[in-house]
């Protein structure tokens, strides 16, 4: 009896690993279509994050500064970052505008006397003299007034720019002069950058120049994440040593961090019509490239192909594919061909495909 149960037993496992063996377990696998699209061939270039509002602000007036915005404040234009001490420019400005007062004084009084002496030479009772010399002072008083007034209004340009405004919204990344230093004209005091308008620099190969246009979107990436840039400048100025010309590219300011290095798809040849499949469908070994179509009998189909040009996620293939078949894009590099399959993309698992070929 024992020698016989130990039979059976023996033979249940060995049709069990038959089963295994030939697939007799559907496998788990996700999907996606082949499909007919417009692919060109690419390079990655590598660009950098900078902000097209980006300045150092100098000093343009000599004193000391009683205060400076903190490193990491966020400013709005025409807000104030520095201050110079301007006691000695507001008693100037005094001073210029007392004189140009006194110079509107005389010449009102000159104005009156000329009228005056006009009225009496009319009259025969007034030396034609005395009304030309009143008449030449009156001239004199109104260009004396001409200097008092330029010379106010360059003290009130220098009152106005003893305090360094923020050319643009931003926030300050850098402080060159501490509160309580001097600084010259033309000293450098405070570095304010718009965080809000970022574009990539990125330099290609000359021979690329001709498929990039102004406008269009191009894909960026760095280590951290992905995404897409719209061409805003084509600098079709080639560097004779490195045969590379200048892209600057605007990305959205709220993905990406100034500074950021990141790499930029740049196409290098026309677009052409091809057969695209994901680029997790290529199981690549030894004997070549192939993909694995699920049949219309729910089973995998080892079929070789030939990779092609690639962008993005998609990946040009050349074999016996057409477009709708159903190639598996995950699970595939367990699959052995004629296994059978069950797809689940994401939810509930599925035991037909969405097309079927092959069969």
């Amino acid at each position: 009896m024992k020698l016989f149960l130990k039979a059976i037993f023996c033979v249940c496992s060995l049709t069990g690993t038959i089963a295994l063996a030939q697939g007799g377990f559907p496998a788990p696998v996700e999907v996606a279509t082949a499909e007919l699209t417009q692919l060109a061939p690419q390079i990655k270039v590598p660009g950098t994050i900078l902000s097209r509002d980006d300045a150092r602000l100098a000093a343009e007036v000599a004193g000391n500064f009683v205060s400076i915005a903190e490193v990491g404040t966020r400013v709005a234009k025409d807000a104030v970052l520095a201050k110079i001490e301007d006691a000695l420019l507001l008693q100037q400005q005094k001073e210029n505008e007392g004189l140009v007062a006194s110079q509107k004084a005389r010449i009102a009084f000159l104005e009156r006397e000329v009228e005056r002496l006009r009225r009496l030479a009319a009259q025969n009772n007034a030396a034609r003299s005395l009304l030309d010399q009143t008449e030449s002072d009156l001239s004199v008083a109104r260009s004396e007034l001409r200097v008092a007034s330029a010379r106010l209004a360059q003290i009130q340009i220098g009152v106005y720019k003893s305090s360094i405004r923020a050319p643009f919204a931003g926030r300050v990344t850098e402080r060159f002069i501490n509160p309580g230093e001097r600084a010259s004209v033309g000293d450098e005091v405070v570095r304010v950058v718009n965080l809000d308008r970022l574009e990539v620099v990125a330099r290609a190969p000359l021979n690329a120049v001709s498929f990039l246009k102004e406008g269009s979107t191009i894909p960026v990436a760095s280590e951290r994440q992905a995404g897409d840039g719209t061409i805003r400048a084509i600098v079709p100025y080639g560097d004779s040593r490195s045969h590379m010309f200048e892209v600057r590219i605007d990305v959205p300011a709220a993905d990406w961090i100034i500074g950021e290095s990141v790499r930029v798809q740049v196409p290098t040849a026309t677009a052409q019509q091809v057969l695209a499949v994901p680029r997790d469908a290529l199981v690549l070994r030894a004997d070549g490239a192939a993909v694995f179509r699920v049949t219309g009998e729910n089973k995998a189909e080892r079929i070789s192909v030939q990779p092609g040009v690639g962008d993005g996620e998609l990946i040009a293939i050349i074999g016996d594919i057409q477009e709708g078949d159903t190639v598996v894009i995950r699970g595939a590099e367990r699959l052995r061909p004629g296994q059978d399959v069950m797809i689940n993309n994401g939810g509930a698992p599925t035991a037909g495909s969405s097309s079927a070929a092959g069969s």
